[in-house]
């Protein structure tokens, strides 16, 4: 038995993927991170649905690392006294799009790229030691990363990609500007996990997963009225094409690629369940070792993995 520690189970695509973890895999435990105080509450649903009662909950803000440090000092707590089993797994399904480019985090980056990729840097970082052989890390990245219209159905500007100092710092912007840097963020975690891939002890694999497009997930809560009265239809109306799919359906392959057969060579880019390459741009070791040591130094940490 070993524990699978979650991002973003709350709602969604997420939701659904806890559920299915927990009915198809009751001898795995669920640990989920949490904003806010209603841990015991999500826990206690997911367990009165699924009939599993190996779930619980941490809590963690993915905009402050103060958080994340306490967090996973909890979780190793929890660990070496035995109240979890080892960690074999990570999902990082938590992710923001933001109507502007001007928000921080707790720590003062700009919030989408903090959260999306500095975040899931640090506590990997932060866990690096704690992953059990044939441990799979799953980190959840989308197809708007190679900036065209077939892939982002023109309702995202392609990536533009940066200095790690200058994609993490806040700066003038509004809805045009959140939606890129979404984009650049979802590249972002492409390098994150061909840097991490390559650093992973053998037996311990690494993986983007691409759900595609998921209407339905909480994704634009953060837009207008007015852009999600507009969108909301039209994303639906998408949902019916071989572009989307559901929830339950996302969420049923992102378990499956969680805890299913391995689904191919570590640093592979899953495209709903898929092994597929992602876009050339994302290929570029010299960005993704850059990325590396930016962000260690952003989190201060080493940028060597000991």
């Amino acid at each position: 038995m070993g524990t699978l520690l979650m991002t973003g189970a709350s709602r969604g695509l997420g939701r659904e993927a806890a559920e299915r973890l927990l009915r198809d895999h009751p001898d795995q435990h669920l640990l989920l991170t949490v904003r806010g105080a209603n841990g015991d509450r999500l826990a206690a649903e997911l367990a009165g649905k699924t009939g599993n009662a190996n779930v619980s909950t941490v809590p963690a803000d993915l905009a402050s690392f103060a958080s994340l440090h306490e967090a996973v000092r909890e979780i190793e707590r929890r660990i070496d006294a035995g109240e979890l089993p080892p960690l074999t797994g990570f999902l990082g399904n938590a992710g923001l799009q933001l109507t502007s480019t001007e928000r921080a985090t707790e720590d003062g980056f700009e919030v989408t790229f903090g959260v999306n990729v500095l975040a899931y840097y640090l506590l990997l970082r932060l866990l690096f030691d704690r992953f059990q052989p044939g441990s799979r890390i799953v980190v959840v990245g989308s197809d708007v990363h190679f900036g065209d219209v077939r892939h982002n159905l023109g309702l995202v500007p392609a990536p533009r990609w940066a200095t790690v100092a200058e994609l993490a710092r806040p700066r003038p912007g509004g809805a045009l500007a959140g939606r890129r840097a979404y984009a650049t963020s979802k590249l972002g975690v492409l390098y994150l996990v061909h840097a991490l891939a390559r650093r992973l002890p053998d037996g311990v694999d690494a993986y983007t997963y691409n759900p595609g497009l998921v209407p339905g997930t909480g994704l634009l809560r953060d837009a207008h009225p007015v852009t999600r009265a507009v969108a909301g239809p039209l994303l639906q109306a998408v949902r019916a094409t071989p572009f989307a799919m559901g929830p339950v359906a996302a969420g049923g392959l992102l378990a499956e690629t969680a805890l299913g057969p391995r689904p191919g060579a570590s640093g592979s880019y899953l495209d709903r369940g898929k092994v597929v390459p992602s876009s050339p741009e994302s290929y570029d070791e010299d960005r993704e070792e850059e990325l590396w040591a930016a962000a260690a130094q952003l989190c201060g940490l080493p940028a060597e993995v000991r």
